[in-house]
């Protein structure tokens, strides 16, 4: 290893473009060269991530997990002196498209459509390459990543589309004013890309038929379900809802209770109507900042109530279904818990709810 000037570059090496002055090739001391080398192992040393860069969800695996993999090869490599056994290493970079998630390999997707539900709520749509699917289980999420003020973070959201979509899928993501991703995702237009990685989940319902894609003890089949969702706690519902109501041998009996705080900040009322009408679907809204039927449309005035959901409410509910539900729950930390204690005074075991 040597030192060269600026010049080696250009004309002869060892000297520079001066005609009068010649530079030696001066050969690196071993203390030189072992102090390259140290600094040469940190450069590929692996960065750990910030707290900011978990979702939280529970993810396998979590950014942690990739970290601590990828550093345990890492100390391997340097302990061998080989950097050869770091060319097979996986880091979740970003790809370009592919039709194929990957757990631990950010893939790029194209906004095809964004359009906003609320003030502060996005319906937003990705393509995905010719008419492939994602390839998630109902109920099953993903991760975001974003930057932010020179910050990586990463959120879970649950696609809303169908999982038998073709050619794109679809999120609902509420932003809040000190939140970086919500920053982040207010920054987006379309034609713009966004990073994914996944699927993730471990609730997968199987609609009346066996998957060899999982184990049987995996598999979630329930005469009846009871979906507890607060505002987008809502997004998981949606593509079960649409996997019930899309199979005809589907008897699922399904009761949906949506809590929002108005009427007009209630999400997909459309897609709430259509399924109603299905012969195993009902549905309920609370409402927290509204007190009067009488500003509501009729087709929603008879199965809306007012104030929040507690345990009276939790208990007519659970009464009413058909037979004991299996129920979902999906909202803010609060309302999980809140949901959590209602079901188990309602009578409900913990092996028959389960909290996304």
């Amino acid at each position: 290893m040597f030192f060269f000037s600026q010049a080696d570059k250009e004309g002869e090496p060892g000297y520079s473009s001066c005609p009068f002055v010649h530079i030696a090739q001066v050969p690196l001391t071993m203390d030189q060269q072992e102090d390259n080398d140290a600094e040469g192992w940190l450069q590929l040393k692996p960065v750990e991530p910030l707290p900011s860069q978990c979702c939280g969800s529970g993810c396998s695996p979590c950014v942690f997990d990739l970290y601590s993999r990828d550093l345990e090869r890492w100390e391997a490599a340097r302990a061998r002196n080989d950097r050869s056994l770091l060319s097979g290493k996986q880091s979740p970079e970003t790809q370009s498209c592919s039709t194929k998630l990957s757990l631990e390999t950010f893939l790029a997707f194209r906004i095809s459509a964004i359009e906003k539900l609320t003030k502060d709520t996005y319906h937003v749509r990705f393509t995905l390459p010719g008419n492939s699917q994602l390839g998630l289980h109902p109920g099953q999420h993903l991760i975001l990543r974003g930057v932010a003020d020179g910050l990586e973070i990463q959120r879970a959201y649950t696609p809303i589309s169908p999982v038998t979509a073709e050619g794109y899928f679809e999120v609902l993501i509420k932003c809040y004013q000190t939140g970086l991703m919500s920053r982040y995702v207010e920054s987006w237009r379309t034609g713009d890309t966004a990073s994914w990685r996944g699927p993730f989940g471990s609730f997968l319902y199987e609609p009346n038929k066996v998957s060899q894609s999982f184990s049987p003890e995996e598999l979630r089949q329930y005469g009846e379900l009871l979906m507890l969702a607060a505002g987008t706690g809502l997004a998981p519902m949606v593509p079960i809802l649409h996997s019930i109501t899309d199979n005809a041998d589907d008897e699922t009996f399904v009761t949906l209770v949506g809590c929002f705080k108005t009427f007009e900040s209630i999400y997909l009322k459309t897609f709430l109507q259509e399924q109603a009408r299905f012969w195993n679907v009902r549905t309920f809204f609370v409402l927290s900042q509204e007190v009067s039927p009488e500003q509501l449309p009729w087709s929603f005035s008879e199965k809306t109530h007012f104030g929040r959901l507690g345990q009276e409410l939790v208990n007519e509910l659970v009464a009413c279904c058909r037979r004991k539900p299996f129920t979902l729950v999906c909202g803010p930390s609060a309302f999980t818990e809140d949901m959590a204690r209602c079901l188990l005074s309602a009578g409900l075991t913990e092996d028959s709810y389960f909290l996304f």
